[in-house]
């Protein structure tokens, strides 16, 4: 997970808020949403951090506070994620993010800077990411299932290449800042990147483990 910054809205969605009777089902412009997420959420889920992309075959529309317990959300952008597909379709223990959540709730939201999300979560050398907030670290593993092998097996992956990078780099320190900064402004994210930034940081001595 990663601090998703919000943009604005699509103008469509502020205008079917505005009619009477709109509801997420009746809002027909459902592209428009994904472009726009997918766009400040850098390609990635806001999960798991694995590739999206704005079509319907590759993510879907994430409420954080989901439309069954909280229908007054359902059209607030503040309140709406891109999320990847998360195993839709395969067995509960196959699902992750979204698909896994379905209408449970989450103690803390990617998109709420207040909740600051790269503090909350950290990654350990074996790709589980875990959480010291024990609540949260429940829901990681139970609620959006961020801990089964696919996933941790990539995270792993993205760590070990970061780690050898590291070790055989010669000044890594000097670099890693600027490595950082080019791997947070790319205007599309890699997979799991966020790792590799946790990763320098802790380097850094900054607030990631």
């Amino acid at each position: 997970m990663r601090i998703i910054t919000k943009g604005a809205e699509p103008n469509s969605l502020t205008q079917h808020r505005a009619q009477a009777h709109s509801d997420y089902d009746n809002y027909a412009r459902k592209d428009d949403l994904r472009v726009a997420l997918v766009g400040e959420q850098r390609g990635l889920c806001c999960y798991c951090t694995g590739r999206i992309r704005a079509v319907s075959t590759a993510m879907k529309i994430e409420h954080w506070q989901c439309q069954a317990t909280y229908p007054r959300q359902q059209l607030d952008y503040g309140n709406l994620l891109g999320a990847c597909l998360g195993g839709e379709g395969k067995s509960p223990d196959e699902q992750h993010c979204d698909t896994r959540k379905a209408n449970c709730d989450l103690k803390w939201n990617p998109a709420n800077i207040a909740h600051v999300i790269e503090n909350r979560v950290y990654f350990t050398s074996d790709g589980h990411i875990r959480s010291p907030d024990p609540e949260f670290d429940r829901q990681l593993d139970e609620v959006l299932n961020l801990n089964i092998a696919i996933l941790r097996n990539n995270r792993k992956s993205i760590l070990d290449v970061i780690a050898n990078w590291w070790k055989n780099t010669p000044n890594a320190r000097q670099k890693v800042q600027p490595k950082i900064d080019h791997i947070v402004s790319a205007a599309e994210h890699s997979q799991f990147s966020p790792v590799t930034v946790s990763y320098l940081r802790q380097k850094l001595g900054g607030a990631a483990r």
